[in-house]
């Protein structure tokens, strides 16, 4: 009988989202009455802006005339799509990126758990506490570690992020190879400055570490002093990948479209200790795995950064920001401290109790459903996340049920 990668067999029972799932889908079932208002999972609510589904259908009407149809795309992306985003994200802020370094994917969640695959088994990987799940259970997978025990994975280095720091992680104390970064963070909304990105890099640079940084939420970035992009700060280049996403920017959370760039200077070693380009590898990885992304798709993508795409995607991250804002300022008014929800789409809670018991009160007496704090690591017990990307309408109808609890009175 064939036998089975053993490291599956070392995760959790359950993804965190699916527990919550399951959980929303078993209250549904015992009051089917009940209104659930989603305040958990950050999946958009909005629709596609006009000139992106105009974009979208162009692109379609090509694929059904032979004179304009493609067949296989290019493996990287397409051209139009590549130049575009290193010239808007990128140039347009002082940050250099060429389009050949750029490597469209179908999302940002597969691209930061697939690029682990091409570093070595024995790479000493350091994780932020609360930490997006991908990050940790792609390298469990990989065999990068040991059990799990007391909420912590054996052989990951965990890097407490708590209010007492502001959730930024401190540098590691004990020798590491790569380290996973996230600003503006998922689940904290916490937000680096430029100063603490250049700790990073400076500490990068000195321990010939990889700097694997995911910047998924920059278009929530309001304050002109945070950086968007890790590119923005000198040495970057040579010990950084960059992963970005369409989805939270553009709606593209059902439409799928993102890209990482891996600077020509980046490097890491081989068994012999000779500099190998993780651009070149990366290339290959991506070659042989992926059949890249289809061309209506990326036609659509390419109009995010029309002149009329760039105002039609800033309303719509200025509208989940203003649903953030009032998340913030409500629950604030409640008694509980908050984090987040001003360059970020999530607010992050102190709950006063444990995290599952609030994910259960909440959903339980109110019909609201948060993400439990605990599901993002050990450091995230005693808090919950908050999601902006609901209507107006449920949104302000949550906070009004959380209010009707009287929580703060009973946790403060």
């Amino acid at each position: 009988m064939i036998r089975i990668n053993t490291n599956y067999a070392k995760l959790q029972a359950s993804y965190l989202f699916a527990t919550v799932a399951k959980k929303v889908a078993a209250f549904r079932e015992a009051h089917p009455e009940q209104e659930i208002l989603r305040l958990g999972i950050g999946d958009v609510t909005r629709a596609l802006p006009d000139s992106i589904v105009a974009a979208f259908r162009r692109g379609v009407e090509e694929m059904g005339n032979d004179r304009t149809f493609r067949g296989y795309g290019p493996d990287y992306g397409y051209e139009f799509l590549r130049e575009a985003i290193a010239a808007n994200d990128y140039l347009a802020r002082g940050a250099k990126v060429e389009a050949s370094e750029i490597f469209v994917s179908d999302g940002a969640k597969c691209d930061t758990g697939n690029f682990q695959e091409i570093l070595s088994a024995d790479a000493r990987v350091a994780v932020p506490d609360p930490v997006y799940p991908v990050y940790v259970d792609s390298n469990v997978m990989a065999g990068r570690t040991g059990s799990f025990r007391d909420g912590r994975y054996e052989g990951l280095v965990y890097l407490d992020s708590t209010e007492a720091n502001g959730f930024i992680p401190a540098l590691p104390e004990t020798p590491v190879d790569v380290v996973y970064l996230c600003f503006p963070n998922n689940p904290t909304g916490a937000v680096a400055t430029r100063e603490q990105l250049a700790a990073w890099v400076d500490w990068a640079r000195r321990h010939r570490a990889l700097i694997l940084f995911d910047a998924a939420y920059e278009a929530f970035i309001r304050d002109e002093r945070i950086p968007h992009s890790i590119y923005e700060i000198p040495g970057a280049r040579e010990v950084a990948v960059e992963f970005r996403s369409f989805s939270k920017t553009a709606g593209f959370t059902g439409t799928r479209c993102a890209f990482t760039v891996v600077p020509r200077e980046c490097v890491a070693a081989d068994a012999a200790g000779r500099p190998v380009s993780l651009h070149d590898l990366w290339s290959r990885r991506q070659s042989t795995k992926l059949n890249g992304v289809s061309y209506p798709v990326q036609v659509a993508a390419a109009a995010v950064y029309s002149p009329e795409g760039k105002r039609q995607t800033r309303a719509i991250v200025d509208f989940y920001l203003e649903n953030a804002r009032l998340i913030r300022e409500r629950l604030s008014g409640m008694g509980f401290a908050c984090t987040g929800g001003d360059n970020s789409p999530y607010v992050w809670v102190k709950t006063g109790m444990e995290s599952w018991k609030f994910f259960d009160l909440l959903l339980e007496e109110a019909g609201v459903v948060c993400t439990p704090g605990s599901g993002f690591g050990r450091c995230g017990e005693g808090y919950a996340r908050f999601s902006a990307f609901g209507s107006r309408e449920s949104t302000l109808k949550a906070m009004e049920r959380i209010e009707a609890l009287e929580l703060a009175r009973e946790v403060g």
